[in-house]
């Protein structure tokens, strides 16, 4: 059977492998410590759980808008000009299902076949798969470690043609935990101004910082950035809600409502009680927030400690998320593997540790590590680590 073209572009994960061999491993009864997990080990908040019940118990159970909510819509609207003093109208607004549809939605209204949408990279694994089931083309501008893997305006501006539609900021960022700092984005927004290019601004982990200092957003910098920029977030990594499939997206009306109308042809709306858990999120206390950042901050602080003491293995320390993305190319050579993917996949195999290859990000050198997990299992899986690249000298 021959299936549509859009899907026989798709690259498969290259995390599926590794995945599968560590479920099969953990089935068979090994001790393996995944350290791939993108999401958050702590229980959504109480007082979310509780806003969830009450609303199945009072009826909400039912179709809503296909762009949301009115009432998650203000809450998000309140949000936005609370923490960023960014003043959006409802229909600005989508809530969708999971920030990934957001995202997705937001392709599919946005490009046309051969536009380009500039990526930087290393990358979050679903934005070139997404631009290209629009038709879209991918161009990735690479991000050198040097520069903490952030794209300078330079390299921006080389990346633009006469197709370019548009181009993705994530800050702070997946698979790296970097982020942009004001300067650095009004440099970048000049260009985008000059050119008359789209912002992607995903700001999904801008509540997962550990430098003492806020989250800006580029659509702050000025009116005419603001209308050129959609800012792509949710609640899943802010308050982990990652099951709940509540994200959304805020920008220019035309486009809001083009995604809108797309949305009511297809998710029909995201899930009732899962707005009201939303709603509540928004409009409720930070305290169980704020804890789950410091125990995020204390991790990260002993996994880089504990993954840059081992021979080979250097690593830009990151600013926010919860993600470390070493560069193990010179520990890789020293212990005779062909690739970096070999060497993770010996790693498991081994020692029972599970990284994801930095192969799915575009950046071959690299690993990724979630430190989205107990602050033991992080120190075990560093011995274990540490163990692999010594008894392979």
């Amino acid at each position: 059977m021959e299936l549509a073209n859009r899907v026989q572009t798709l690259t498969p994960s290259s995390t599926l492998a590794i995945t599968a061999k560590a479920k099969e491993l953990k089935q068979a009864g090994h001790d393996v410590i995944g350290l791939g997990a993108g999401e958050p080990d702590f229980n959504t908040p109480e007082y979310i759980l509780e806003a969830a019940s009450k609303a199945m118990y009072d009826g909400f159970t039912k179709y809503t808008p296909a762009g949301g909510t009115p009432g998650l819509k203000q809450s998000i609207a309140n949000k936005m000009e609370k923490d960023h003093e960014l003043r959006y109208d409802l229909d600005q607004i989508i809530v969708t299902t999971g920030a990934k549809h957001a995202l997705y939605t937001l392709f599919q209204v946005l490009l046309n076949k051969d536009d380009e949408v500039i990526i930087p990279a290393p990358y979050w694994v679903s934005y070139p798969e997404q631009v290209k089931l629009a038709e879209g083309k991918p161009v990735f501008v690479n991000a050198k470690e040097e520069n903490e893997f952030k794209i300078t305006p330079e390299q921006l501006e080389n990346a633009i043609t006469d197709k370019t539609k548009a181009v993705i900021l994530n800050s702070p960022s997946n698979p790296t935990g970097v982020m942009y700092e004001k300067e650095e984005l009004e440099a970048l927004g000049k260009i985008c101004l000059k050119h008359h290019i789209f912002i992607v601004s995903d700001e999904i982990y801008e509540k997962l910082i550990y430098t003492g200092t806020e989250h800006f957003s580029i659509a702050q910098l000025s009116e005419e950035l603001k209308e050129q920029t959609i800012i792509i977030n949710g609640v899943s990594k802010s308050h982990s809600m990652t099951g709940w499939r509540i994200g959304y997206a805020v920008g220019n009306k035309q486009i809001i409502k083009a995604m809108t109308n797309l949305a009511s042809h297809s998710t029909s709306n995201p899930t009732s009680i899962s707005q009201i858990a939303a709603e509540a999120a928004y409009n409720g206390g930070n305290s169980e927030i704020e804890a789950m950042r410091k125990a995020f901050s204390e991790r990260l602080e002993k996994l880089y400690q504990w993954l840059t003491e081992i021979p080979g293995i250097k690593c830009v320390k990151p600013k926010g998320a919860f993600y470390l993305f070493p560069n193990v190319k010179e520990a890789v050579q020293k212990n005779g593997f062909d690739s970096v993917d070999d060497w993770v996949t010996a790693l498991l195999e081994e020692e029972k540790v599970a990284l994801v290859p930095g192969s799915g990000f575009g950046a071959s050198d690299n690993v990724r590590l979630s430190y989205a997990i107990s602050l033991d299992q992080l120190e075990e899986a560093s011995v274990r680590i540490k163990r692999f690249v010594e008894n392979h000298q």
